[in-house]
């Protein structure tokens, strides 16, 4: 269920490569409880928003807090409070995925790293292969070990960057699952960048989409879908949405 204390928030956040300005007065509030699905097109400033909300980049002005605390002026509370897992993760392949959780798993401060490893991979459907070669895993493996290792802390919020890019159908509906799970059962607000209109449709709760580094629109899934009765799918609303700049 969504809860009415809000847990991301952005206030005039702006970013500039050179003098390209890829996110422009971001305003956007995400509450307890949300997966909340970040639509837009290539280059409109998505990964430099989940960057920056991150701690991974800076803005060039404006202010963003995760769980209450500033991403710049306490960054490393911010770190204890999120998971990431990025469009290409990455492991040790030479390692079992039991001893890359486990690692990940120390440099998070876990305590009791054993037990927490074997939960998370029991939480995960993924007890038996723990002790296989994280080079031996498909694409779609490696995602679901990527997302143990992000929530292997308990955060309170995780960020996915195009978690399904790569996967076969199958995969997509695994990592579907998972999200939902995490939502439900531990309580996690999750943070999807996204192309897959699909998977919105199938595992957000609210969208935002964003049009050149500006937010053009925010709402719950459900109400966005009432708002567009004449449109048969998400893929319609959003070409809409993206052809006319603003809603």
């Amino acid at each position: 269920m969504t809860g009415k204390n809000p847990i991301i928030n952005t206030q005039d956040l702006s970013h500039k490569y050179n003098n390209c300005l890829a996110l422009d007065n971001l305003n956007l509030t995400i509450y307890e409880g949300e997966i909340f699905g970040f639509l837009g097109h290539n280059g409109a400033g998505k990964t430099t928003t989940i960057n920056i909300l991150t701690t991974l980049l800076g803005q060039t002005s404006g202010k963003a807090t995760v769980a209450g605390l500033d991403t710049i002026k306490e960054s490393l509370q911010v770190k204890r409070q999120i998971g990431y897992l990025p469009e290409n993760v990455t492991f040790y392949n030479n390692l079992t995925a039991f001893e890359n959780l486990a690692y990940f798993a120390r440099l998070s401060g876990v305590k009791n790293v054993k037990e927490k490893v074997a939960e998370v991979l029991e939480f995960l459907d993924f007890t038996g292969i723990e002790n296989k070669k994280m080079g031996e895993f498909s694409k779609g493996m490696r995602q679901r070990i990527g997302i143990a290792q992000a929530i292997i802390h308990d955060p309170k919020v995780l960020f996915l960057d195009e978690p399904t890019s790569g996967l076969d159908p199958l995969g997509i509906k695994n990592l579907r699952e998972i999200i939902i799970r995490l939502n439900k059962e531990k309580h996690i607000t999750v943070f999807i960048n996204t192309h897959l209109l699909s998977e919105v449709a199938k595992t957000c709760t609210s969208i935002g989409v964003l049009n050149h580094g500006k937010l053009i629109y925010k709402d719950t899934l459900e109400k966005t879908l009432q708002k567009f009765p004449d449109e048969v799918a998400l893929e319609e609303i959003y070409i809409q949405m993206e052809s006319q700049g603003k809603v």
